[in-house]
């Protein structure tokens, strides 16, 4: 494929390295330096868009290219107060759009189990949870797309959770949550690709599920497949829907 790069930060620049190991080309590149001088022309002969731009960014980008009429990955996140906007979009222009907040195979994986773990943990009342995630200090959205997936899977399984607040330690006053409420807690430090852990705790014990990223190689190389499982579909899609795990939760 004929693929352009919306965002060229360090993901981006992995994800340039990982298309061209697997045989695509990258026929553009938009960051802020020329942005505002893109238009839906310079799309053209593009057969794929991946977007990992900037949360400000990421809707005006999948305007642009249903514009263009290109279809388009995007593993921005922090836009997803616009999410089911875009989506009548897409379909009533029939255009082609994946999403996700993470494009990881282990954090997929991740996602699966932690729905399975909810399922099992729901009977079990004195158990309190809480999601923690740990990202680097250039993360621009708290909390994180991947924390929010996470949280919301929790909350679709457990009857206690109806809702999550976000904590950002640091970062002024630090909210209690209510009982129904359940607790996203992030933190920022130097140099840390992402963890996240979710936590129950009860008075007798405690029980940790935890995914650490070594480096964000994983999220670039599955932005690439993503946009290869993409190739020749229309529609709106979730990453998730590239995943098989034997059966839904």
């Amino acid at each position: 494929m004929n693929i352009a790069l919306l965002g060229y930060g360090k993901m981006g620049q992995l994800i340039e390295k990982f298309a061209l190991q697997r045989g695509h080309q990258i026929h553009l590149i938009v960051d802020e330096s020329n942005r505002e001088s893109i238009d839906a022309t310079d799309l053209a002969g593009a057969d794929m868009t991946i977007d990992f731009s900037r949360p400000e960014a990421a809707v005006a980008n999948i305007d642009l290219c249903f514009e263009a009429n290109v279809p388009l990955v995007v593993g921005t996140t922090g836009w997803y107060n616009q999410l089911e906007a875009v989506k009548k979009r897409c379909i009533a222009g029939n255009k082609t759009l994946l999403y996700g907040s993470n494009f990881s195979i282990g954090v997929n994986v991740f996602f699966y189990i932690n729905e399975l773990l909810a399922t099992a943990m729901n009977p079990y009342q004195q158990y309190d949870v809480q999601v923690e995630e740990i990202h680097h200090t250039q993360k621009l959205d708290a909390p994180s797309g991947t924390a929010i997936t996470i949280a919301e899977g929790i909350i679709e399984h457990t009857d206690s959770k109806t809702e999550w607040i976000n904590n950002l330690i640091g970062e002024g006053e630090e909210s209690i949550p209510k009982p129904h409420q359940l607790l996203i807690e992030s933190h920022r430090i130097e140099d840390v690709p992402g963890t996240h852990t979710v936590l129950y705790s009860s008075e007798v014990d405690q029980i940790e599920f935890k995914h650490t990223a070594h480096s964000r190689a994983g999220f670039a190389l599955g932005a690439v497949i993503a946009a290869e499982w993409l190739e020749g579909k229309t529609g709106f899609y979730q990453v998730t829907e590239m995943f098989n795990f034997g059966g839904h939760v």
